[in-house]
């Protein structure tokens, strides 16, 4: 088996699924998408059916396979990451809907296991939080169902396709089960979470041949898996420690590489493993955005701006926010704050206030979070990150990429290539189709597609940053 010809590279994500067919000579030779419609229900549950992740799974893989008109040798798959469901392992099918990433549902469990957060956080490099996958799990099996195995979705796509009972060590990271220092599942952590004795899926590189799935028409190896934001750090050859990206989707997601050791920082961000090849375990810092793309969508939804490609035309109406300070919590703060149950904000309102400067604060929050996560990475590291590498649907903006590049004061390089994703799940199958291959005969090239230079001095970065972690401690003051 050969791994130099064309692959299909599917990432299955919240709102859709993207499949690429990528030729390592002739690049993408086909792509087909195919939409996800979670469900966000009152007190932040959001949900979907197992079911509509499957068909967008095979609907976009066959139309990039029939786009692209020509066979492929081997199949990667990229997940949500946190998003979990109860199966039957004897027969494949669903036993509950997917509590998606998002879902705030654990939330009650959490608190009860707040005794026992340092050691979790020591144990898997995560925060006690419901964003993570086991107090999902947890939460199911207390509630929901005693039946079958409880998994992240990928474990359970995974086996639909070729049978097998997998997840690869970057999304077991994700789940708060794993023992971040030996990637292999925590018997102590299992036990805190009252998931002792589960049957869970064995850990796995994210290269390498799992199966063999028919399922698109023809037989085709699955040789690559690997969590999106891991996928996109790949793919976008933040490889070396000190680099970092970040994926502007339905929120925003910054990675920086720390290299084959973890580090625990005190900074609120996430230890995890990047990825894991060979038996050998990379690491990364993560930091969180929850809301991103869903809070234009937000604003779309309320009849301020008709969609994300409305954001530089009425933004650019006004010269500034004109006071407006928004703290996008439509879903809560992650890192480094971690308050899932806040709100957010909208300040300084007045007469005189126009759709731009709604827009205006919003491409200003999202900027400052992410800025704040780019600072957490310097302090954990011990030194600043020299540019950011930036993908993700919201990169099409010029007002956010900009506002993103005055705050952070550093270059923010735009990816010439979309869907990176999956073009890193994409890697990683060649590479598991070939051992033969090594990383760096598989990553992209990287070249940007624009690079937003810092247009404001300095100090005038800090008083704007200043004035968004003001009115976050008062959101913080208020609930706390």
């Amino acid at each position: 088996m050969t791994g130099q010809g064309p692959v299909l590279a599917v990432d299955q994500g919240t709102s859709g699924t993207k499949a690429l067919v990528v030729c390592p000579e002739r690049g993408v030779i086909g792509s087909g998408a195919a939409p996800v419609r979670p469900r966000h229900l009152p007190g932040g549950l959001v949900e979907v059916s197992p079911g509509d992740l499957l068909d967008s799974v095979l609907d976009a893989g066959r139309a990039a396979l029939a786009d692209a008109d020509e066979p492929v040798t081997a199949v990667g798959l990229a997940n949500q990451g946190e998003t979990v469901l109860a199966w039957d392992p004897a027969t494949g099918e669903p036993l509950t809907d997917a509590l998606v990433w998002q879902d705030r549902r654990a939330e009650p469990l959490c608190a009860e296991l707040a005794e026992h957060a340092e050691e979790l956080r020591a144990l898997t490099g995560l925060p006690l939080d419901p964003y993570f996958a086991a107090p999902k799990m947890a939460w199911i099996r207390r509630h929901l169902t005693r039946d079958g195995t409880v998994t992240t979705s990928d474990a359970w796509l995974t086996h639909r396709l070729t049978g097998a009972f997998v997840t690869d060590a970057a999304t077991a990271g994700r789940t708060q089960l794993l023992d971040l220092d030996t990637a292999a599942w925590s018997e102590r952590a299992l036990a805190l979470f009252g998931l002792d004795g589960e049957a869970l899926p064995r850990v796995v590189d994210a290269a390498e041949h799992i199966g063999t799935t028919t399922d698109f028409g023809y037989g085709i190896p699955l040789t690559g898996l690997l969590v999106d934001q891991q996928a996109a750090l790949l793919a976008q050859d933040v490889t070396e420690p000190g680099s970092a990206k970040c994926t502007y989707g339905t929120g925003a997601f910054l990675l920086a590489q720390t290299g084959d050791r973890p580090r625990r920082g005190d900074s609120g961000l996430v230890a995890c493993v990047a990825w894991r090849l060979g038996g050998r375990s990379s690491y990364c810092l993560d930091g969180q955005v929850y809301t991103a793309a869903s809070a234009v969508r937000w604003l779309t939804d309320l009849g301020v701006i008709s969609g994300a490609e409305d954001l530089d035309a009425v933004g650019s109406a006004v010269p500034d926010s004109g006071g407006v300070t928004f703290v996008p919590a439509l879903a809560g703060l992650a890192a480094p704050w971690w308050r899932g149950d806040l709100r957010g904000s909208l300040t300084g309102l007045g007469l005189d206030t126009a759709p731009g400067h709604v827009v205006r604060a919003l491409c200003e929050g999202i900027a400052a979070q992410v800025a704040e996560l780019a600072d957490a990475v310097a302090a954990d590291l011990g030194e600043p990150l020299r540019s950011l590498r930036v993908d993700g649907g919201l990169t099409r903006s010029a007002l956010l990429m900009q506002t993103q590049a005055d705050l952070l004061q550093r270059p923010v390089e735009v990816s010439a290539l979309p869907d990176v994703t999956a073009l890193g799940v994409g890697a990683v199958a060649r590479l598991g189709a070939d051992p033969g291959l090594a990383l760096r005969d598989v990553i992209p090239a990287w070249r940007p597609a624009a690079v937003y230079e810092p247009r404001v001095s300095a100090d005038e970065a800090a008083a704007r940053r200043a004035a968004f972690r003001s009115e976050v401690t008062a959101l913080l003051s208020r609930t706390s």
